[in-house]
């Protein structure tokens, strides 16, 4: 184990989950969203913040839904399968994990999420896409995060 927060067995699950994306089972249960917390020293789900294709229908703009989560004075980790377009104009869909340490938080707690970001991240094998974000600047118009995601992605 890492330094900080050990990482618990609902979170792997929830990642081989997510990972593997089946052509025929019901797309509505397909997960889109995770916002992950510490508690007792573990890394887990937070309470009712599993986000699946069926919860976002009536939402206008998962991307806007993601930021939305976001809260001042507190740390979190979210796993977001975002859905993007590339310059060759080809549509995909990638994992993106997302630490969230605003700058208000207190720093006992960024520097919690920060020395457990490793114990997670090794769970998270296989993610191209690992994001810092400490401002809403950091993330907001979509195209800055898009260009955080990397290069030749064009819209988020």
């Amino acid at each position: 184990m890492a330094s900080g927060a050990a990482v618990a067995d609902s979170v792997k699950d929830l990642y081989n989950e997510m990972k593997v994306v089946k052509n025929d089972a019901d797309q509505s249960e397909r997960i889109r969203l995770v916002v992950f917390h510490i508690s007792d020293n573990f890394i887990d789900v937070e309470d009712n913040k599993i986000y699946r294709e069926k919860d976002l229908e009536g939402v206008d703009d998962v991307y806007k839904f993601f930021i939305g989560l976001l809260k001042d004075k507190q740390c979190r980790y979210m796993l977001y399968d975002c859905h993007f377009e590339t310059k060759e104009s080809s549509r995909k869909e990638e994992l993106v994990f997302v630490m969230w340490a605003p700058d208000s938080a207190c720093i006992k707690e960024k520097m919690k999420y920060a020395s457990s970001k490793g114990a997670l991240q090794k769970v998270l094998t296989g993610i191209k896409h690992q994001l810092q974000v400490n401002d809403l600047s950091d993330c907001h118009p979509r195209d800055v995060f898009a260009e955080k995601m990397g290069k030749g992605i064009i819209r988020c």
